[in-house]
């Protein structure tokens, strides 16, 4: 198989990342107060040039309801849901009061609060507990590493065709070809990765975006 692929430098991802539309003042301040209030668990939160990919993804689906699986300080639901439209809807999952507290104020400064739904529980409860008619239109899955696989089928058993799920972390630093990485959360990745891309029921590709994006579009 042909090879083709440029290796990012620091330099060249800044390079890229001036390349986008400009991030706003709004997502720069929950940034910087999420570094602050978080400190080393920041680096959960989603780089800007990803939360403007999925934003871009939920508009070309023409997503109209969204899930969210983890949202720590709310910046990829934030993104996620000014690219729905104003009647959309985004159920976010999550177990931090403090955590997502945050999320909550910038999303009701963004005007999108109206959008969202916050369940703190554990996710599986949440999503086990919907309604057989509740659909979603995209996913966004960045939580647990061991449990991605049972969101995932909890979540496409409620999107029709077309239906787009979105995996963070896949990657996972690059420890996934690690074989002295034997942890339950990188094993959990691991198995994750092997079943999606072997599942009949969807076509995925997986892109170098962040720490590694999978997406799986429903057949």
């Amino acid at each position: 198989m042909h090879t083709k692929f440029t290796p990012l430098t620091p330099e060249l991802y800044d390079y890229l990342a001036s390349h986008c539309s400009p991030v706003d003042d709004l997502l720069l301040r929950l940034i910087e107060e999420t570094e602050k209030a978080t400190g080393a668990a920041s680096l959960m939160q989603i780089a800007p040039d990803q939360g403007q990919f999925m934003g871009m993804l939920a508009k070309l689906c023409g997503a109209r309801h969204a899930v969210e699986v983890g949202t720590f300080t709310g910046y990829s639901a934030l993104c996620l849901a000014r690219a729905l439209p104003d009647d959309g809807s985004l159920l976010c999952c999550d177990i931090s009061e403090e955590w997502t507290s945050i999320g909550r104020r910038y999303w009701a400064e963004a005007g999108v609060d109206a959008k969202i739904t916050l369940e703190l529980a554990p996710a599986l409860d949440t999503l086990k507990a919907l309604p057989a008619e509740r659909r979603f239109d995209i996913a966004f899955i960045d939580a647990d590493k061991n449990n991605y696989i049972n969101y995932y089928e909890e979540i496409l058993a409620r999107m029709d065709s077309g239906g787009l799920i979105v995996f963070d972390n896949v990657l996972w630093m690059g420890w996934v070809i690690d074989p002295a990485m034997t942890d339950e959360e990188t094993e959990g990745i691991r198995a994750l990765n092997d079943f999606v891309a072997r599942d009949p029921r969807v076509e995925a590709v997986m892109v170098p975006v962040g720490d590694g994006l999978t997406l799986a579009r429903k057949l």
